[in-house]
């Protein structure tokens, strides 16, 4: 039978628009050629960032493995930069003296877009826990302190640079590569230059790993900040003249009690009491208590909110002669989803459909604070968290690892990320 020739040309342009539909999800085969030929290499990485041990506070091994990103940067053809961050430092009351240096390599492209990717190289661990626990392959594990937490970020970010020179791909405006060495202590250093870099950048990938559980990234996190409480009473002794004491334990029970509602399960904002401290002996009347509260928002206004709330209710003391001191800190921000990391993590996910592999990528709010809120900050730009490995068992001490099988697919989706965003093929900076 004959069509009619609109007909004909509508079936023409459907076929023609199924097989270009499934030409275009397939997987480029160079890319993905050279992904595999850059797992062992990444491998080799990791075991070399996790020999280092390098705790947030651990100024030595901080500047042994920033040396070594460094130089792996300087031989990709970066312009490498070692960053003091101390002087510019947001205070904490456990913020060390010293903060360890920043990696900041940028690679010059021809085109006009502006990509960051940031990860961290301390962790949380002790000195001297690595000589039991070394580097080790297990199967399709590659176990190590810091492996998934996050020095796989860094090796990722290290090959996916890699990659794109064997592309000898420029296409890029800047590339930016900040690895930073105070995650771990909420980022107290490096915080206000991941912000103003992030304003700069017309879009930020960071490279946190993604769960065994759940392959997926991230586009929003909670923000973190806590309350300090220190009250100063009067000691006494307890038995023979209370009356003569200012009981600071009294003071800071009413305080937490008259502070134990400012919980909003509404707007996912939580405030909870968990540690206090009072006393010296237990027949003398407290001359000191402190208590500290735990607090998460989803919002950056939740922020305001909360803390004009606890200043507030701190000045309704029980005992009027007791010294209150109230401390609020941000800690970290939250990572708040926008219409454009949305658009962004929509193109991963087609990206991650060439290679038969699904990609989640929500805005439920999981688990701990991330430096791509700080990146978030002042930026309309799209900022995705978790384009790293799969992994498991973070700060667990002894079972912590990323999936080896994960190495290709990421590498793959990291490249073609950056690829597609220089050319103007992925959500960029409105």
């Amino acid at each position: 039978m004959k069509l009619p020739r609109h007909l004909h040309a509508f079936v023409i342009g459907t076929v023609c628009a199924a097989w270009f539909g499934v030409a275009s999800a397939a997987p480029d085969e160079r890319i993905a050629a050279l992904a595999a030929k850059e797992k062992p290499a990444l491998l080799e990485t990791l075991k070399q960032l996790v020999s280092i041990e390098s705790g947030s506070r651990d100024l030595e091994g901080l500047d042994k493995i920033a040396n070594l990103i460094a130089d792996k940067f300087k031989a990709l053809g970066g312009q490498v930069e070692l960053i003091d961050p101390t002087a510019d430092a947001y205070r904490m009351e456990d913020t060390p003296e010293k903060i360890g240096k920043v990696v900041r390599a940028t690679f010059k492209g021809t085109g006009s877009k502006k990509i960051m990717l940031i990860a961290h190289m301390d962790t949380v661990y002790q000195i001297g826990m690595l000589a039991k626990q070394p580097f080790r392959i297990e199967g399709d594990k590659a176990y190590g302190l810091g492996i998934a937490d996050d020095k796989q970020g860094v090796a990722v970010i290290t090959h996916t640079v890699a990659l794109l020179k064997a592309l000898d791909f420029k296409e890029y405006g800047t590339l930016t590569v900040l690895i930073n060495g105070d995650e771990e202590i909420s980022s107290p250093g490096s915080r206000n230059l991941i912000t103003r870099l992030g304003g700069e950048h017309d879009v930020v990938m960071s490279y946190e790993g993604a769960s065994v559980r759940e392959d997926k990234l991230s586009l929003a996190t909670a923000g973190i900040a806590s309350v300090s409480l220190n009250v100063t009473g009067k000691a006494s002794h307890a038995g023979s003249a209370p009356e003569l004491g200012v009981n600071a334990l009294y003071e800071l029970s009413h305080q937490i009690l008259q502070m134990r509602d400012l919980s909003d399960p509404a707007t996912g904002l939580k405030m909870n009491w968990t540690i206090s401290k009072s006393g010296s002996n237990r027949n003398v009347i407290p001359a000191a208590a402190s208590a500290g509260a735990d607090v998460r928002v989803l919002k950056v206004s939740d922020y305001d909110r909360i803390e004009k709330q606890v200043q507030e209710r701190v000045k309704k003391q029980l005992i009027p002669e007791a010294k209150v001191e109230m401390k609020f800190e941000r800690r970290r921000p939250p990572l708040e989803a926008t219409d454009a990391s949305r658009a962004l993590a929509s193109h991963a996910q087609q990206v991650y459909k060439e290679l038969g592999r699904e990609l989640g990528a929500d805005d439920k709010v999981a688990g701990g604070g991330t430096d791509a809120a700080f990146a978030a900050l002042k930026t309309k730009a799209p900022v995705v968290e978790r384009f790293g490995l799969q992994g498991f068992g973070a700060h667990s001490a002894d079972a912590e690892y990323v999936l080896i099988d994960s190495i290709e697919p990421r590498l793959y989706l990291a490249a073609r990320m950056i690829m597609d965003i220089s050319r103007g093929k992925a959500a960029a900076a409105p």
